[in-house]
């Protein structure tokens, strides 16, 4: 019987095209380069802010209120979790897109790291924009709270807001919560099968559960037949 033919040898110019095109990740690297210069600013912009509220507490202290101070701390949190953003596009973004990144036993590997691909860092996404929405909508709530009846008030940074305006901004807030369902639905079916089950080499198909199991069980049990004899022979002496 012949062997099978080997597949064709591709030729040198489709090979050097390949390898170009797969070497072209790597223009990818001065963007997280700049993201992390935007991290930098975040840092610069974090510490103005900060010591600006120090200034205001220490300085002006019988014009700071509650709430302001409230809104002051809310602003620092939206530039932490803007930044914590920028970490998971730049580390997360580099290690899918680009090129491993090696830090397997490293103590402060971060835990989402070791299974990050797209549809994970999707979601992950997803959840850090949601969380920035919230900060900005509940600074809206604290500052729109002398709002009138007639729809329409001045908040405490002197800015003007209406109804309308925060009525948009919970709808803009639900379509971030929406979308990440939808993300995370999505990640989830595509680790399943059309039916809903796990794909091949998942772990809950290696085990059998239910009525295959327990057949799986009576097949490989083997019962000696003079041990049953013996069981109704001592049933039947028990009877008599």
């Amino acid at each position: 019987m012949s062997s099978p033919s080997a597949p064709p040898a591709r030729s040198f110019a489709v090979s050097s095209i390949g390898y170009m095109i797969f070497l072209s990740r790597w223009l990818q690297a001065p963007l997280y380069l700049g993201l992390i210069v935007a991290q930098l600013i975040y840092v610069w912009v974090f510490v103005q802010e900060l010591w600006h509220l120090g200034d205001e507490v220490i300085n002006h202290s019988a014009d700071v209120t509650e709430a302001s101070v409230m809104l002051a701390v809310l602003g620092l949190i939206d530039v932490v979790m803007i930044a914590n953003l920028l970490i998971m596009v730049i580390i997360g973004g580099y290690e899918t897109f680009v090129s491993k990144i090696n830090l397997n036993g490293h103590p402060d590997q971060p835990e989402w790291l070791s299974h990050v691909n797209a549809n994970v860092l999707k979601v992950k996404l997803a959840m850090a924009i949601i969380g920035i929405s919230s900060i900005h909508l509940l600074k809206t709530f604290i500052e729109v709270g002398d709002m009138t009846d007639a729809g329409s008030g001045q908040d405490l940074t002197g800015e003007n807001y209406t109804s309308q305006g925060v009525l948009w901004q919970v709808v803009i807030h639900m379509v971030f919560i929406v979308s990440a369902l939808a993300l995370a639905a999505i990640d989830r079916m595509s680790k399943s099968g059309p039916a809903g089950h796990p794909l091949p080499g998942a772990t809950a198909e290696t085990a059998p559960s239910g009525h295959a199991a327990a057949e799986h069980r009576m097949a490989d049990t083997h019962v000696d037949p003079d041990t049953l004899a013996r069981a109704a022979a001592g049933r039947s002496s028990l009877h008599s």
